[in-house]
C-alpha cells in the first residue's frame, strides 16, 4: 500500500477467488492464526487499513451475501464481480464451469441484484472465448442491460478476452482474435448505449489499442506501475507514457479516474456541496456510505476524475 500511494496510486484493488477457506484447511487456519472467522472478515479489515492508508478500495472478491456487500460498503469506493456469461450450458459436464458452483449463472446474477439493491456502483463484464456462442454473448449483455434499467448501479462492463495458460485445463483453447474481441466491444456499445462504460484491458490487446478504441471503448481500466496483472502475469502493463501516446494518437484523451465512474461522484460532490438530496432524476448521489461521500471529494476533482498529485498535496482520505 506505501508503494502504492508513493507512487500517486489511488485504487486499492481487492481482488481474489471465491471463499477459499471451503476448500483450503490451510486458509481456514491462517484466517484462525489472525483473528478471522472469514476471508471476507479478513477484506474488510483490509479495506479498512487501506481506505485510512489514503487509497480507495474496490472490491471484487468472488460470490458475496448481501451482508458481507453491506459490511464493505463503508470502506468501499465501488464493488464488482465478473458475470462472465449467463448460459447454464457452461455449467455442463465437459464444459469449463461444470466443477464450479460458484460460477453458476444465477448465483452470479443474484449478487449483481443484492448489489443494486444495496446502491453499490458495480463493475461486471463478459469473459470471451471460453466456449459460449455467440447468442450465448447476447443474451449476458441483455442481462447486464435490464441490471442497469432496474437499480442504476452498474458502472462499467470490461470485455476480457480469455487466456489460457499452461497450468489450467483449457490451457490448449484458443486464445480470441483481436479483430472478433473489438467487434464485441462494438457490440457491447450499440446494446449497452453511450452512457455506459466500456472497457478491455489494454496489456491483452497491446497491438490493437487503436481498433479498440475506435469500436467504442471508453476505458481501460486499472494500468498499475506497483504490481503485475495477476490473473493474466504473462501479459504486462503497457506503460501509462506508451498508453497515453497511443491513446492521444487515436484522438481521445487519456485522464485518470477514481474506482468509481465520474457520473457517480459528480452527483455525490453536488449533493455535498448545495446540502440538498439528489433529485429523483440524479439518483446516483446516494450511492456511497457517508464516510466514503465525505472521503470522495478529497480524491477527486469537481469533474469527478482524480485530482492531479493528491498524495502529494497533503490531501488526505480520512
Amino acid at each position: 500500500m506505501r508503494g502504492g500511494v508513493a507512487t500517486g496510486c489511488i485504487e486499492a484493488l481487492m481482488c481474489l477467488g471465491d471463499k477459499p477457506e471451503m476448500a483450503y484447511k490451510s486458509h481456514r487456519d491462517w484466517l484462525a492464526s489472525r483473528g478471522f472467522g472469514t476471508t471476507a472478515d479478513y477484506v474488510e479489515a483490509a479495506c479498512k487499513v487501506a481506505f485510512e492508508g489514503k487509497m480507495l478500495p474496490h472490491t471484487n472478491a468472488g460470490i458475496l451475501s448481501q451482508e458481507e456487500m453491506e459490511r464493505l460498503r463503508p470502506w468501499n469506493a465501488s464493488m464488482g464481480l465478473m458475470l462472465e456469461n449467463v448460459s447454464p450450458r457452461l455449467r455442463e459436464r465437459g464444459m469449463p464451469h461444470y466443477h464450479a458452483p460458484d460460477k453458476d449463472p444465477e448465483v452470479r446474477l443474484r449478487m449483481h441484484r443484492e448489489a443494486g439493491e444495496s446502491k453499490i456502483p458495480f463493475t461486471t463484464g463478459l469473459l470471451l472465448g471460453i466456449g459460449e456462442n455467440e447468442d450465448e454473448r447476447i443474451d449476458s449483455l441483455l442481462a447486464i442491460r435490464e441490471l442497469q434499467e432496474r437499480y442504476g448501479h452498474i458502472q462499467e462492463v470490461i470485455m476480457q478476452p480469455f487466456h489460457p495458460k499452461p497450468s489450467i485445463k483449457m490451457r490448449a483453447a484458443s486464445s480470441m482474435r483481436d479483430e472478433e474481441v473489438a467487434g464485441w466491444v462494438a457490440l457491447s456499445r450499440l446494446m449497452l448505449g453511450p452512457q455506459m462504460n466500456i472497457q478491455a484491458p489494454p496489456n491483452l490487446a497491446r497491438k490493437m489499442l487503436e481498433l479498440l478504441l475506435r469500436s467504442g471503448l471508453n476505458d481501460w481500466g486499472g494500468v498499475s506501475p506497483v504490481t503485475l496483472d495477476f490473473i493474466n502475469p504473462e501479459a504486462p502493463w503497457p506503460t501509462l507514457r506508451v498508453l497515453r501516446e497511443r491513446t492521444e494518437a487515436a484522438g481521445q484523451r487519456l485522464l485518470e479516474r477514481l474506482p468509481v465512474y465520474p457520473e457517480f461522484i459528480v452527483a455525490s460532490i453536488r449533493e455535498s456541496k448545495d446540502g440538498l438530496p439528489g433529485s429523483q432524476s440524479d439518483s446516483k448521489s446516494d450511492f456511497f456510505d457517508p464516510q466514503m461521500r465525505v472521503a470522495l471529494p478529497r480524491f477527486a476533482t469537481d469533474e469527478g476524475y482524480a485530482r492531479p498529485n493528491v498524495h502529494q498535496s497533503g490531501e488526505e482520505a480520512a
